[in-house]
C-alpha cells in the first residue's frame, strides 16, 4: 500500500502524536508499505528510512514553541507525484488541510484522525467564546473523509456528540523495550530528591503548556515536606512555571530524549499526570509500562488507562485536597510496588506493531468505502 500521511506535527517534536507516528511509519514500512510522511519544517526530510517532505511553516502565538505548517498548493503535487492509495490526514487544521482538499478534488481515500483537543485549550488561553467557531470549523474538515477516527472511546462519543462521525478509535502502542523498569536510574534518583533522604519522587513528562495544568501541583508542597517534583519537557510555560516552583524541590531537565528519557520514566515513585485536557495521554500508558504507578486528574482518556488502586489512583482536577489524598499512595511502599508490577503487566498487552496492524485496517476500511462511493457516483451519473 501507497500510503501519504499529512501532519501538522513530527519528530524530532516529542508529544504523543508524533510518538504513535514515528513509531507507525517505521512499522509500516517494517511490514512492506510505502510511506512518506508531509509535515511543517521540523528540520528533517527522513526518519528512520521514511521519506519526509517539509512544508513552509509559520510561528503560531499560542504555541511558540515549534513551528506550523502553512495551507498550500504544494500539497496538490505532493499527492500527485506520489500517488497514494490512501491519505492519513492527521489533526486537518492548519497545513494538513490541504491534504483534506485535494484528496477530495482528485478522489483519493481520505482517513482522517483526530488527536488533539483543542476546543478544551480554548479555556486555558481565555477564549471560550470561541468554542461554536472552532467546532464548526473542525466539523468541517472532518465531514469530507472517508474515515474518520480518533484515540479514545470517550474522545469518540464527544465527536459523535458534537456531529461528527468518527467510526473507529486507535489504539495505543508502547515500545515495551524503551519503556521498562530495568531503567530505574539511582544516580538520577538521587539527583532529583536533592540528596536528601525519604523522600518520594513524582515524575510528569509532557510539554509545558497552560493546558497541562501542572501549576495545580504547587499546592503539594504546602502539604507534604517529603515530595520533590520533577518536571521533563519544554514548552512556552516554562519560564512561567519555573519562577512558580521556585523554592520548591521540584527540577526541571527540559527535554530529554533517548535512554534519559527512558531513565526518567522509571525512576519515579509515581507518575503524576494533572491533565484533564488530553485526548489520550500517552505517556501514562509509558509510565506503566516502565513500572510505574501512576497518579492522574480524572477524565476520560485517563480513566482508559487506569484501573483504580490496582495500576494508578485518581484526584478531581482543581482539588487540592483530593490530589493530598491520592499521594497517599506514597506512604504505602509495598503497595506501590504491587501497583507498579500490575502496571507494567497492563501495558505489556499492547505493542507498535499490533497497533499499526490496527490502523492498516482503518486504511483497507476506507479504500473500501471510498471505492463504494465512487461507484455509486459512477451509477448515478450513468442513470
Amino acid at each position: 500500500m501507497r500510503i501519504l500521511i499529512a501532519t501538522e506535527t513530527f519528530v524530532p517534536a516529542t508529544d504523543g502524536i508524533c510518538t504513535r507516528l514515528a513509531h507507525m511509519t517505521t512499522a509500516m514500512k517494517d511490514l512492506g508499505h510505502e510511506v512518506i510522511v508531509v509535515s511543517p519544517d521540523l528540520g528533517i526530510t527522513e526518519y528512520q528510512g521514511v521519506k519526509v517532505i517539509p512544508m513552509d511553516s509559520f510561528n503560531f502565538p499560542l504555541y511558540k514553541s515549534r513551528p506550523w505548517g502553512l495551507p498550500s498548493r504544494k500539497m496538490k503535487a505532493i499527492i500527485q507525484d506520489f500517488n497514494p492509495d490512501i491519505i492519513h490526514a492527521v489533526n486537518p487544521f492548519f497545513m494538513v488541510t490541504s491534504a483534506v482538499k485535494y484528496a477530495k478534488r482528485l478522489g483519493i481515500p481520505l482517513l482522517a484522525s483526530y488527536h488533539t483537543h483543542l476546543p478544551d485549550y480554548l479555556d486555558h488561553y481565555n477564549l471560550p467564546l470561541l468554542k461554536p467557531i472552532l467546532w464548526d470549523y473542525i466539523r468541517f474538515w472532518h465531514h469530507d473523509a472517508d474515515l474518520n477516527i480518533t484515540v479514545s472511546e470517550s474522545l469518540k462519543e464527544e465527536l459523535i456528540d458534537k456531529g461528527i462521525a468518527v467510526e473507529g478509535v486507535l489504539p495505543r502502542g508502547i515500545d515495551l523495550n524503551k519503556r521498562h523498569p530495568k531503567f530505574f536510574d539511582q544516580d538520577f534518583y538521587n539527583q532529583w530528591t536533592f540528596g536528601l533522604d525519604n523522600q518520594k519522587l513524582l515524575v510528569y513528562v509532557g510539554r509545558l503548556a497552560a493546558e497541562k495544568d501542572l501549576d495545580h501541583l504547587l499546592s503539594i508542597f504546602s502539604h507534604r515536606e517529603d515530595i520533590c517534583l520533577t518536571i521533563v519537557g519544554d514548552g512556552p510555560e516554562r519560564q512561567h512555571l519555573e519562577e512558580l516552583f521556585s523554592g520548591t524541590k521540584t527540577t526541571f531537565t527540559g527535554f530529554l530524549d533517548g535512554e534519559n528519557l527512558s531513565k526518567a520514566y522509571a525512576t519515579g515513585d509515581a507518575f503524576i499526570f494533572p491533565s484533564v485536557s488530553e485526548t489520550f495521554g500517552l505517556v501514562i500508558s509509558e509510565s506503566m509500562a516502565s513500572g510505574v504507578p501512576v497518579i492522574a486528574a480524572e477524565n476520560g482518556p485517563t480513566l482508559e488507562q487506569i484501573t483504580l488502586n490496582q495500576t494508578g489512583m485518581i484526584y478531581q482536577s482543581g482539588d487540592a485536597k483530593s490530589l493530598i489524598d491520592s499521594l497517599k499512595i506514597l506512604d504505602k511502599p509495598l503497595k506501590l510496588k504491587e501497583m507498579g508490577l500490575k502496571a507494567r503487566r497492563e501495558a505489556e498487552k499492547y505493542s507498535w506493531e499490533n497497533a499499526t496492524r490496527m490502523l492498516l485496517d482503518f486504511y483497507e476500511e476506507t479504500i473500501h468505502l471510498n471505492s463504494k462511493k465512487l461507484s455509486h457516483f459512477n451509477k448515478l451519473v450513468n442513470q
